[in-house]
């Protein structure tokens, strides 16, 4: 999205969906800015030299738990500081701003506002233009659309309960936030199918104006006890990598340039056989959840390179250090490394060589994942099915299912293998079929077992007639 002003500042907000994140880049009059950007900085460096601009600063809203951001990388690359509000405290040179401290970038200024909630240094950054009218607002994580931070992240390394810190996010939204023109845009940090809310928009950016109409958050006779307990109330756990996530942001990483450098090792048939049977590494196939079903090399967990892949890795794999070797589609094995890196997995030791098609070739054993269609399904549910697995979230499983079916979320899944060990057969949905093919491997990982997945999932179920 651009806006131009008089001066030519354009406001470019880059979107990733695999991590249902928003930078931003912010130009003008050759200067520019950068406001949580991901670690691979290569887009930001380009746009500027396009616009022949200089990046002045480097701008983070918090300490990011969902990704790591490219901030050391950016600054090392172009000299630009970094800047945080209050109580940050990071391991690295940084500049730490006050409330309301105004940066000037070309003919416009930037202010931080700190907005304390969903971490103590969380702040926001106010855009105004060349007659210093409040053009637009980048909330990161205190504000979405539909939505606000949740405040339980920042628990372990503060000590300070959730309930303090929603009760601080309610008083920056209330003082800081809502006092703005009805008119400026919102641009947060997140949008649907982020952790770090619980009910986001599927819109990237908003008028505030609407957002008070919309947002349950920001209605105006809310007491304060209210908004502590609606945004505390019904938080599921946090990705297990979350807090490894803000180690990286506060004490520093690599930059993703030199881990793609270690990690695109292509592995040849022999050597991978010797260390896929070694203990603590993890094949990781990331091919498409049909091929996965045709057939994949046994023990290997499926989290497909389609959907939200960076997530889901993180979700899943429990340790941010796990030896990762990947099983890739020609010419993805570089962006399998670069999107795990997002998260904070550098740890791949690189990828088999000639890929599945190698393996097959090698005469490797194969298993596969037994699927139906939507159709069957039904047909047999109406005779002999009674073990009916839904992997979606709890809320999507509250909203509609199938009669009978029991909702194990696919976050949840390894705390029940024991429990599909003993059921044959079973079957396997969720809304599209993505995640209930990782839940086949993850239940299928160590022993085979009687499952079937429903192909299309719930979306394909829903069309063909049944009483809900």
């Amino acid at each position: 999205m651009n806006l131009e002003t008089s001066i030519q500042m354009i406001v470019e907000q880059i979107y990733t969906k695999c991590l249902s994140q928003g930078s931003y880049y912010i130009e003008s009059e050759g200067e520019a800015a950068i406001i949580d950007p991901l670690r691979e900085i290569d887009s930001y460096i380009e746009k500027a030299a396009k616009g022949k601009a200089k990046i002045k600063y480097v701008f983070e809203t918090h300490f990011h738990a969902d990704f790591v951001s490219g901030h050391l990388s950016l600054s090392k690359k172009t000299g630009a500081p970094i800047i945080f509000g209050p109580n940050a405290d990071p391991s690295f040179e940084s500049k730490i701003a006050v409330d309301g401290e105004k940066f000037n970038l070309g003919g416009i200024t930037l202010q931080l506002i700190h907005t304390p909630g969903h971490t103590m240094e969380s702040s926001c950054y106010l855009l105004r233009n060349e007659n210093d009218k409040e053009i637009a607002v980048f909330t990161g994580d205190t504000l979405f659309l539909g939505d606000v931070g949740r405040p339980d992240l920042a628990q372990e390394n503060t000590k300070l309960s959730k309930e303090y810190l929603a009760g601080q996010l309610f008083d920056s939204i209330r003082n800081k936030l809502m006092p703005l023109p009805d008119s400026i845009t919102i641009y947060p940090a997140h949008g649907a199918g982020s952790a770090c809310g619980k009910n986001m928009m599927d819109l990237t950016s908003d008028s505030l104006a609407n957002q008070k109409k919309v947002n349950y958050a920001l209605r105006e006779d809310m007491t304060k006890e209210e908004f502590i307990n609606e945004v505390t109330n019904d938080l599921s756990s946090p990705p297990k990598y979350f807090p490894s996530n803000v180690e990286l942001n506060k004490k520093g990483y690599e930059d993703v340039s030199t881990i793609i450098q270690k990690s695109l090792n292509p592995i040849n048939i022999h050597d991978f056989n010797l260390l896929r049977k070694q203990s603590g590494v993890l094949i990781l196939d990331v091919r498409s959840k049909n091929l996965f079903s045709e057939g994949h090399i046994p023990g290997s967990l499926f989290i497909g390179l389609e959907g939200m892949f960076a997530p889901w890795a993180g979700t899943l794999i429990e340790d941010v250090n796990q030896k990762i070797i990947i099983v890739s589609p020609k010419g993805k094995e570089e962006e399998t490394i670069s999107r795990l890196s997002r998260v904070g997995f550098d740890n791949v030791l690189g990828f088999l060589d000639g890929g599945y098609e190698n393996w097959i070739k090698s005469s490797g054993k194969i298993n596969k994942i037994k699927s139906i269609n939507a159709e069957e399904f039904i047909n047999e549910a109406r005779s002999s099915i009674k073990n009916i697995y839904d992997v979606r979230g709890e809320d999507e499983f509250k909203i509609s299912h199938f009669p009978g079916a029991k909702n194990i979320p696919l976050k949840k899944i390894d705390q029940h293998i024991s429990e599909f060990r003993e059921k044959s057969p079973f079957y396997v949905y969720c809304k599209a079929g993505y995640r209930s093919v990782i839940a086949s491997s993850i239940i299928n990982k160590d022993s085979d077992v009687d499952l079937v997945n429903i192909k299309g999932g719930y979306d394909m179920i829903k069309k063909v007639n049944f009483s809900t």
